[in-house]
């Protein structure tokens, strides 16, 4: 799962992507409670005792307010700007285009347990006239694990978010990874990997497009 991003432009006929800045519309921020990290970290510290530790012995005694700190930074995060289009004109009249970002690692924590979980996410959409800044795929990605998830609810989200933003009517989402819910608890499936994928439009098992999509997404895995 390690490494940078992979970006994939395919076109059917000759040609490459490019373009100008379109004019954008400044994200909605998504309103939250601002985090108390005074009253996290008191709670961290009453857990602590009940569970028998000492919160004030050397090792732990600034734990419940680091541990404060990280709730902060996880469920605050600033995803930036996610909606930064460039139009595009396309090299050749004949043929399809797909853009396809891979290996995108997103963090977070499944809500059921509050253990985290690690996805390997590949986004793909056909451009509709624009293209969407490529970094801003990761940012939409990345910025779906900043709360408490689900690995279904995270696929669907950034389908929803890539579509929304780019205007595309054909997008295509899959995340593999491991669940410490099942590595660490219950079965103890140490190595066990779950898949969700959609697929929308021309992505929709049956066409060429999320043929060419599961090859990337999917790749060394047995299909």
């Amino acid at each position: 799962m390690a490494g940078e991003p992979q970006v994939h432009t395919v076109e059917a006929a000759n040609g490459g992507a490019g373009g100008m800045p379109a004019d954008l519309v400044p994200e909605a921020a998504t309103v939250r409670p601002a985090i108390d990290q005074d009253y996290i970290a008191d709670l961290y510290r009453q857990l602590l005792s009940a569970l028998g530790e000492d919160p004030d012995r050397d090792g732990l005694k600034d734990t419940p307010r680091r541990v404060a700190r990280w709730w902060s930074e996880f469920l605050e995060h600033d995803p930036g700007r996610t909606d930064t289009l460039f139009t595009h004109e396309r090299a050749s009249a004949d043929g399809e285009e797909l853009v396809i970002v891979s290996g995108i690692v997103v963090a977070s924590l499944c809500e059921h347990h509050l253990l985290p979980m690690t996805l390997d996410v590949t986004a793909a959409y056909c451009p509709a006239g624009q293209v969407l800044g490529l970094s801003k795929i990761v940012r939409i990605a990345q910025a779906h694990g900043h709360r408490l998830q689900l690995q279904e609810r995270i696929v669907n989200g950034i389908a929803e978010d890539l579509a929304k933003v780019t205007g595309a009517a054909d997008v295509a989402v899959v995340a593999r990874g491991e669940h410490a819910c099942m590595s660490m608890r219950g079965v103890r499936a140490s190595g066990a990997v779950s898949t969700s994928a959609v697929t929308r439009g021309r992505f929709s098992l049956d066409h060429p497009m999320g043929q060419l999509f599961r090859g990337v997404a999917l790749k060394g895995v047995d299909q």
